[in-house]
């Protein structure tokens, strides 16, 4: 009887990690793509080979052209935006998700509802009007103005405020009891129990940093303010030619940091998501 079981396993074992390859291809076909050159890309589709994942020739032309071509400065860019929107974003959010879970005032309530509101309500629909706004106060061209649509994070304020609802008010009772101001119970009592969310909180922001591009599109009209994923785009020639090779490596670049990122710090992030719905 334990033979079977031990079967079962061993065959959804394997099963697993062939569906896991499946779901890989596209990942893997990127990576040897930005390290062959361009001509080889598409020539070893009719019929599949296994040549049409891994390359003939070998090359590292693509990644050296690539950064010839001020590709390395719009990285610097993105991780400039995206390390100010993390950091400025977990702030708000933090505040946000304490006030609206732990302190009582009149219309907690709705002001939770417009936060909810706002990460249900697609950027892109109000993107064009609060770039208008931007360019007005003289923001564009500016690592600020960058940053400023990815300050307030709905998603990360529930998030956080779930959490906070499921932490004993008892603690905090206790603390204002013993003279502490509301910024110190935030920072002494919930903050120390919150590493998982806050860990969950800033990688949502700063994924949805990184990978923007409409909105740098919109305000980073100077080539030099340029980020990522605008400059990736702007491979494309006048002329429609397109080297294939180099946007395989500009996609590699912009997905390593925040794949590196996912894979260090994955148990927090879906331990959080898990736990923000436990509690209403």
């Amino acid at each position: 009887m334990g033979a079977i079981p031990r079967f079962a396993t061993v065959l959804f074992t394997i099963a697993g990690i062939c569906v896991a390859l499946l779901f890989m291809l596209p990942v893997i076909w990127m990576l040897t793509s930005s390290l062959r050159p361009n001509a080889e890309i598409f020539a070893h589709f009719s019929p599949l080979t296994w040549q049409s994942i891994v390359p003939e020739t070998w090359t590292l032309s693509n990644i050296v052209g690539l950064l010839g071509t001020g590709f390395g400065r719009s990285l610097l860019n993105s991780l400039i935006v995206t390390v100010i929107t993390t950091t400025l974003g977990l702030v708000m959010a933090i505040m946000a998700g304490f006030a609206v879970s732990v302190l009582t005032f009149p219309g907690r309530n709705v002001l939770f509802a417009f936060f909810v509101v706002g990460f249900s309500v697609p950027f892109d629909a109000v993107a064009v009007p609060l770039s208008a706004q931007v360019r007005e106060v003289g923001l564009t061209n500016s690592f600020f103005g960058l940053a400023l649509a990815g300050l307030g994070n709905g998603f990360a304020i529930y998030l956080l405020r779930q959490f906070f609802l499921g932490i004993p008010r008892s603690l905090a009772e206790a603390a204002r009891l013993d003279g502490a101001s509301w910024l110190r119970v935030l920072w002494s009592v919930y903050l120390p129990l919150a590493k998982g969310p806050i860990i969950a909180a800033g990688l949502t922001l700063f994924v949805f940093q990184w990978q923007a591009y409409l909105w740098p599109l919109l305000v980073a009209t100077d080539p030099k303010m340029q980020v990522g994923p605008v400059a990736l785009a702007g491979l494309v020639s006048l002329s429609g030619v397109i080297d294939f090779s180099q946007m395989f490596a500009g996609a590699l670049f912009l997905s390593i940091v925040p794949a590196g990122l996912m894979l260090w710090l994955q148990r927090y992030f879906v331990s959080s998501v898990s736990r923000s719905g436990m509690t209403g």
